[in-house]
């Protein structure tokens, strides 16, 4: 049967399997003896990933090397758009048209597990060679279940200030990484920077910040609540609990940016924080790939603001997994296991951050080209990363995210107030979050 997967990127990789013909052993794996490569069979693994074009052009690259000592399997990388990614794997699934890996974030998990679509990966962190103990234990707990390993860690990138050095400078301002060395860098301070850096509402003007990624990702606010020992959801996400007091401030916060202080765009507006016109934006570390562009001006990362309770930064983690219905499960673990090792991880690192110790520590991360200072990204992202929360997952993800998007909505239309509003959200989430 011909699979068409519409709107996809297909790049075609030209790699191979450890499995050279080799005889298999009790885990799964080859010996590397038996066929030679000439004579073992062709194998096409799919591959989804909701990566951008740069981050698919190191993939193929890094493909490139697999090829060296893997020459007879065909991968094929299938990017989807992020906000599109969750839906679609589950439409795949639904038709039995998965890919044989994949990307995965944090918020898929739950859905996926319940799903029963992964497969057990546990015997490639088993494999000596692999050496999972220089792994960062917490990485892989969010892949675990009934003693199981259902994926492999590559990014857990903690959110960042992206804040516009010129931008700052020309305002007289101090910059966040020097007030946050002064135990200074709060929510209060954020939004007095913004205003100053905002030039008044005109044409083509400049925003102090913005939060929002695509007007589709909100969850980055959860950020202010978080700092002040609160969150969209109780600790077990069984309660929406955003309609409390710093849910209510976080939307006031937003509705005050927005449409009193002109410092944010308002919805619909496409600022990019590349064309100079913003002064900060909060993101994953994972976005420097697209800020080492930047010819134009000045920037660099630092912390996220403070509350009372510090700073909580939200915690991204993405991984790669096994599809269970892939027909080449151990050519797949192969290339999952050259992808989540050593030296994939230090080639990946070049946009993620990695989940491996000896990585996290090495130039390979910290002095890319393009990248800020090794001095920022130990105090934005290293020093951060032990107080960083993980973004929420359910198997109800979708439809919460629907609810919640539509509160906003309600707050962008000046339809409602924020204590309304979620009021309504948490009338419509509960429910949902029900066993």
């Amino acid at each position: 049967m011909k699979r068409v997967v519409a709107g996809f990127v297909v790049l075609s990789l030209a790699v191979a399997t450890a499995a050279c013909g080799g005889e298999k052993q009790s885990d799964g794996s080859s010996s590397g003896s038996g066929a030679s490569p000439a004579a073992a069979k062709k194998v096409e693994l799919k591959f989804a990933t909701w990566g951008n074009p740069a981050q698919l052009e190191l993939y193929q690259k890094l493909a490139d090397k697999f090829h060296e000592s893997h020459p007879n399997i065909e991968v094929k990388l299938e990017s989807i758009p992020f906000a599109d990614y969750q839906q679609k794997i589950s439409v795949l699934a639904a038709g039995r048209e998965l890919p044989d890996i994949a990307w995965i974030s944090e918020r898929m998990v739950p859905q996926f597990m319940a799903n029963g679509i992964l497969g057990d990966v546990s015997s490639v962190v088993n494999d000596p060679a692999f050496n999972s103990a220089d792994i960062i234990p917490s990485t892989l707990e969010l892949f675990r279940k009934d003693g199981k390993l259902y994926g492999l860690p590559f990014s857990t990138p903690p959110s960042v200030t992206f804040y516009n050095k010129d931008l700052f400078d020309k305002a007289g301002l101090t910059s966040p990484n020097e007030l946050a060395k002064q135990g200074k860098w709060t929510w209060e301070e954020f939004q007095k920077a913004a205003k100053a850096i905002s030039n008044g509402p005109t044409s083509g003007r400049t925003y102090g910040a913005n939060f929002f990624r695509d007007w589709k990702t909100w969850i980055i606010l959860a950020s202010y609540s978080w700092s002040n020992g609160s969150g969209p959801f109780n600790n077990d996400m069984s309660k929406f609990t955003w309609n409390d007091q710093y849910g209510v401030e976080t939307l006031k916060m937003l509705q005050t940016m927005m449409f009193t202080d002109n410092s944010h765009p308002k919805a619909g507006e496409q600022v990019s924080f590349e064309s100079g016109k913003l002064g900060m934006i909060f993101d994953n570390y994972s976005f420097v790939s697209k800020a080492r562009t930047i010819t134009d001006f000045k920037w660099s990362i630092a912390p996220m603001p403070s509350g009372s309770q510090g700073t909580v930064p939200m915690m991204g983690q993405a991984g790669y997994v096994l599809l269970k219905e892939s027909k080449h499960p151990e050519e797949a673990k192969e290339l999952l296991k050259f992808l989540a090792g050593q030296e994939g991880v230090q080639t990946t690192s070049a946009f993620f951050v990695p989940p491996r110790t000896s990585v996290l520590s090495s130039d390979a991360f910290l002095k890319q080209a393009g990248n800020p200072s090794p001095e920022d990204i130990k105090q934005a992202v290293i020093d951060e990363m032990p107080k960083a929360k993980v973004q929420p997952g359910h198997i109800q993800w979708q439809k919460i995210d629907t609810e919640i998007l539509s509160g906003f909505d309600q707050l962008f239309g000046q339809v409602g107030t924020p204590e309304s509003i979620l009021k309504s959200v948490g009338e419509k989430v509960d429910p949902l979050l029900k066993p």
